[in-house]
């Protein structure tokens, strides 16, 4: 097996997903268009190398279905040869089409790979593609209830209080705050212009400065009256009898924001590399899927991590940073504690609590984030993980070359 390297990563800025935000008059294709057109001229790459393009993208319908990888491809100008895939694993989109692109190169079968993800959460509403998953039946079938409910759920199994989910909140919004402007972000991030070459976002937009844990504490829990008043709390009992009570904890301010963004990931062999002079970044060390509880649907990041490290040799100790979509507060710290982790190594730079969550785009942007911190700190090894609904996780374990 060669290795797979990840020669460049980059991402637009992430904008509010509503139509107040600055990127909601842009089409989701503009957006792809605009992350690989930035990868493009960032490494000066002559796209008729790329062998393939891969592209999460999590709610297909409207403007975003119809293979928005290949019309993206179309849009940035790459050559016309060059074939293009777009696909849904929910929220671990972006980061499954970058371990995708990794075992292509990997295996031989491919030697340079373009991937990541796209989502406009302002122009195509979360849900729009409907699907089985979401059917009533599967409820009373399976006992699923939405993902607010799994995670108040999660929290209440684990012992994670009201208190704790609004801390940690806070601390993604100031560590996100400190890192936006200390330029952290700067290297990775592509502007997005309009028709006219007029600027419309630089930088992430969905941050709140001046978050405190007392101002979140003020917060109603956005779950509360769902789960009770359509009995939803109770189909829980049947994978988790023991659990009378859900402690409903999570709300607006400390869940995942909607935003719009787009990210695109270079990852090809060393002979692709030295052919078209590119130098090395990081190199992809082993990456994981799983499935798990569909009730509890979001925990799934621990066993995901505990496989890919296995697959890499190596064990949590061997960790520098790491990255958890903050899809929810208590993931993140369910994450933090299921794996041994200090608070000091996950996601120091803030967020999806902060910056936002643009479903199938926010595993490559995590993948991003990590390797620019890495290599700010001079650091060696990243781990990159997502809780994924219906009940998967998702991990990739990176380290710098």
């Amino acid at each position: 097996m060669a290795d797979a390297y990840i020669y460049d990563a980059v991402r637009t800025p992430r904008g509010r997903g509503k139509a107040s935000g600055s990127l909601h008059t842009v089409r989701p294709v503009d957006l792809l268009a605009t992350a690989l057109r930035g990868l493009r001229d960032r490494t000066a790459l002559d796209t008729r190398a790329i062998d393939d393009v891969s592209i999460g993208c999590v709610t297909q319908v409207g403007e975003q279905g119809g293979c928005i990888a290949r019309t993206g491809v179309l849009v940035a100008g790459y050559d016309e040869g060059v074939p293009a895939l777009t696909l849904n694993r929910f929220c671990g989109s972006g980061l499954e089409a970058i371990n995708g692109a990794a075992a292509k190169v990997a295996s031989g079968y491919a030697d340079l790979v373009v991937a990541g993800g796209v989502e406009s959460m302002s122009r195509v509403t979360m849900g729009a593609d409907g699907g089985a998953i979401w059917d009533p039946s599967m409820a009373f079938e399976y006992g699923t209830v939405p993902q607010g409910i799994s995670a108040d759920l999660l929290a209440t199994l684990h012992g994670i209080s009201r208190a704790e989910v609004d801390a940690f909140a806070a601390e993604s919004q100031r560590r996100a705050a400190e890192a936006q402007a200390e330029g952290r972000f700067d290297r990775s991030l592509i502007p997005v212009v309009d028709a006219n070459g007029r600027l419309l976002l630089a930088r992430d937009e969905h941050l709140r400065p001046g978050t405190t844990a007392e101002s979140l504490g003020q917060l109603k829990p956005s779950f509360a009256a769902m789960g009770t008043q359509f009995g939803l709390d109770a189909l829980t009992r049947r994978r988790y009898p023991q659990v009378e009570h859900i402690d409903h904890v999570h709300h607006a301010g400390n869940a995942s924001g909607i935003v719009d963004g787009a990210a695109a990931v270079l990852v090809g062999n060393a002979a692709a590399g030295e052919r078209l002079g590119l130098k090395p970044r990081a190199r992809v060390r082993a990456f994981a899927s799983v499935g798990d509880d569909p009730v509890i649907m979001l925990s799934a990041t621990v066993p995901a991590s505990q496989r890919a490290l296995a697959r890499a040799g190596m064990t949590v100790a061997d960790l520098d940073l790491v990255e958890v979509n903050e899809a929810f507060a208590a993931v993140a710290l369910y994450t933090q504690r299921g794996l041994g982790l200090s608070l000091d190594q996950v996601n120091v730079n803030g967020g999806a609590i902060a910056l936002g969550h643009p479903l199938g785009a926010t595993g490559a942007m995590l993948l991003g984030t990590a390797l620019d911190e890495l290599e700010r700190r001079d650091l060696t090894t990243g781990l990159i993980t997502l809780c994924i609904g219906g009940g998967m996780g998702i991990a990739t374990v990176i380290e710098r070359v």
